[in-house]
């Protein structure tokens, strides 16, 4: 089972996701926390899945779509490890937000 680390930036992303559907209902903003947590989860047992990000073939980042979010993380096999890196609003381009 690979170990699953998260970037303290996907952890703020859960925190904002959280804190913007909280102001109409804490109830979804709670469901969709735990959608993303345990997609994470699921990644320890299946590391490899996922798609390649349209915007950077070359690179060694997958996501994972999870209703209006792209979740992207990185596997490193040697390691074993699975790595969180940002969790993103469809609508916003990915380029931007993972170089702000």
């Amino acid at each position: 089972m690979a170990k699953l680390i998260w970037a303290d930036r996907a952890v703020s992303d859960l925190e904002r996701i959280f804190d913007f559907i909280a102001v109409d209902s804490p109830f979804y903003a709670r469901a969709q926390i735990q959608r993303i947590i345990r997609s994470a989860e699921r990644l320890q047992r299946f590391p490899d899945s996922g798609r390649i990000l349209p915007e950077l073939p070359h690179f060694p980042h997958r996501e994972l779509i999870i209703g209006s979010y792209r979740f992207i993380r990185r596997y490193e096999h040697e390691s074993d490890t699975v790595f969180v890196v940002t969790i993103v609003h469809s609508a916003r381009v990915l380029l931007e937000t993972m170089l702000a």
